[in-house]
């Protein structure tokens, strides 16, 4: 019989949020195709968290994550990251910080190991982590930084049908236009089709690249960053080889009659890319960081902070965001050169 292959790693997130509930909640909806996971996490939370509930769930502590796929059919393992002080639901606080960004450099840690099969993160709370010394603008960065990635990740949302990657991501509306520039552009798209070809399978990846201003520009009349930026930036990409159209009205890019014309669209901003996606399947979405050595995904939503604690938590994302992590790892596990003994 051969051995189970290494599970997920799922980090603790912010414990105030709804964190602790999917992740009881993504083991306990498991039906033979939720891939084997472990949290990174307070093992006694969890199960106050889960007898709270009402929750049917035998957290077990393990001390290495080769013990997790054995388990996982009976338990929800759980290497153990305690948390300094009590959690109150929706009240974050700084003192758990260390224990959060701890849960993240482990998974990591593992990942990079080859004894996890990828990262999966719970959402954190951003402004409670800098509040505590946190550097970094959200995961991606930090991520970066801990893999020692060679070039700048991006960021890809996900659901059936649909996939975007924002160029610029958490910046002001008015910054926007300032932060666009032929390489920034450029590096997307290359990060997208390689990412589209090794972790997605798609051997002649099909893009498309959204206008910033309305009407593609209107030949310079409504701005002119589609002909001074984006225009050039997708000649050099065309050059190189890649399959990308535009700049297009993105006012007409997302209908269902276009959206099968293209793998994946490059958006200009944040909210370009997350409205279309979260409108067509807003319970299914997934945050893929493309460009890292590690395969990471995460559920394409917050904390929750405002419902925290009180069983109202919808698990949807984060295991369609297991899902994805363990179809990407298998399709680069099959694609690695085999090693010679």
């Amino acid at each position: 019989m051969t051995p189970p292959g290494p599970a997920l790693a799922l980090t603790m997130g912010e414990p105030a949020g709804i964190g602790a509930e999917i992740t009881l909640a993504a083991w306990t909806a498991r039906d033979g195709r939720t891939p084997p996971f472990f949290a990174i996490d307070d093992p006694e939370r969890l199960r106050r968290q889960a007898s709270a509930l009402g929750v049917a769930a035998d957290v077990r502590e393990i001390d290495d994550p080769a013990q997790a796929a054995a388990c996982f059919a009976d338990a929800l393992p759980v290497l153990p990251e305690p948390l300094p002080v009590p959690v109150v639901p929706g009240s974050p606080d700084p003192a758990n910080a260390p224990a959060i960004l701890s849960s993240i450099r482990r998974a990591v840690a593992v990942a990079l190991a080859g004894r996890a099969a990828g990262v999966v993160t719970n959402p954190i709370h951003k402004r409670g982590l800098q509040a505590a010394g946190f550097g970094h603008p959200g995961h991606t960065e930090f991520l970066s930084e801990l893999t020692a990635s060679r070039s700048a990740p991006a960021m890809m949302l996900a659901c059936p049908g649909l996939r975007v990657v924002p160029v610029t991501v958490h910046l002001p509306l008015r910054a926007v236009a300032g932060a666009l520039s032929r390489d920034l552009i450029r590096h997307h798209g290359e990060v997208t089709a390689a990412a589209l070809r090794k972790d997605f399978g798609i051997a002649r990846p099909r893009l498309a690249a959204a206008a910033l201003n309305p009407h593609a520009g209107e030949e310079g009349m409504l701005g002119r960053e589609e002909r001074d930026i984006i225009a050039p930036a997708l000649g050099d990409l065309r050059a190189a080889g890649i399959d990308i159209a535009g700049p297009l009205p993105a006012d007409t890019l997302f209908h269902a009659e276009r959206r099968g014309d293209f793998d994946a669209v490059l958006c200009m901003y944040h909210d370009q890319a997350l409205i279309p996606l979260k409108t067509l399947d807003f319970r299914h979405g997934v945050n893929i960081t493309l460009g890292l050595p590690i395969v990471r995904t995460s559920p394409d939503h917050g904390t929750a902070l405002d419902i925290a604690g009180q069983g109202k938590a919808d698990p949807a994302s984060l295991i369609a965001a297991l899902g994805l992590a363990a179809e990407i790892a298998a399709r680069r596990g099959a694609a690695a050169p085999a090693t010679v003994a």
